[in-house]
């Protein structure tokens, strides 16, 4: 794993950017290329028509077409989609110039990156922005989603010397934190400190709503379970898609999880409290790495 930070500012070559995908990722991606670069031209798409004419009103994008084809001629193209859209994007992108970038922006890159068409793999770069929320579409769109956050770029030796300086470019410009990672690791990585605790959000709500009066529980409800059930609202439809696809890692490491919870509950039901303590104590030592 590298990290680098590149120099501001060369000027933006790309006049034209498209960004598939207008919602939480997508929207504020937008606000922040239009904050960045004041004479690149926005266009955008969306497959849910009401969130193509709520970006519009926004003033997200300049520009809303109807068929992702139609981007083939930006300049810059980000895929802000779920994977499966992204793959059939990328399908269907034969048509472009050898200068193109399209960056994807999904949270998983291993089959992305290697279901990518020959003919244009030049052309792409395999990204993974590390931000996020819980909230959805583009009225979730926000200022400042992307500053100070890190990227992990995946496999750069198979994209184009262009297409890894555009893309090093524009994610330092917006404020953005570089890691470079084979997508492999970034997978495995990425089910531990990104998908299983979505996994494990899920199974709190599911245990608290299956009790017989979740109403009076949640009333009890102080910060630490209000954060560890916030992401559960996050899009189901999304989140099972990531699990699909990163199927493998995601099933090591709740098989991870449920090693430690089991021995919180050997040595809670055996009442080793010592061992408990050292137990947790041991936990509190990723914060020295956090931080």
């Amino acid at each position: 794993m590298r990290q680098q930070m590149l120099q501001k500012k060369r000027p933006m070559d790309a006049k034209t950017i498209g960004i598939a995908g207008l919602g939480l990722m997508g929207g504020s991606l937008a606000i922040a290329l239009r904050k960045e670069y004041k004479n690149v031209t926005l266009y955008g798409y969306d497959h849910n028509s009401k969130h193509a004419k709520e970006a519009l009103e926004l003033k997200l994008v300049d520009t809303i077409v109807d068929d992702y084809r139609r981007l083939n001629r930006c300049d810059v193209l980000f895929l802000a989609t779920p994977i499966d859209g992204s793959i059939e994007i990328l399908q269907n992108l034969s048509d472009i110039t050898k200068e193109t970038t399209i960056i994807d922006l999904g949270s998983t890159k291993a089959l992305i990156s290697n279901r990518t068409p020959e003919k244009i793999r030049e052309n792409f770069v395999a990204a993974h922005p590390m931000t996020g929320t819980e909230k959805s579409g583009p009225n979730a769109s926000f200022e400042g989603l992307y500053t100070d956050k890190t990227v992990v770029l995946c496999d750069m030796g198979k994209s184009g010397e262009h297409q890894q300086e555009q893309a090093k470019k524009i994610f330092t410009d917006i404020g953005m934190k570089i890691v470079y990672m084979e997508s492999k690791e970034h997978d495995r990585h990425a089910a531990y400190i990104s998908h299983m605790p979505h996994a494990i959000s899920y199974a709190l709500a599911n245990s608290v709503m299956k009790q017989e009066d979740p109403k009076s529980i949640v009333a009890l409800a102080g910060g630490g379970f209000r954060d560890m059930s916030r992401i559960a609202k996050s899009s189901p439809k999304m989140w099972s898609g990531i699990f699909k696809r990163n199927r493998e890692h995601i099933l090591e490491s709740i098989k991870s999880f449920k090693n430690e919870l089991e021995k919180c509950e050997t040595l809670v039901k055996n009442e080793k409290w010592e061992a408990l303590q050292e137990w947790m104590q041991e936990a509190n030592k990723l914060h020295d790495i956090l931080d």
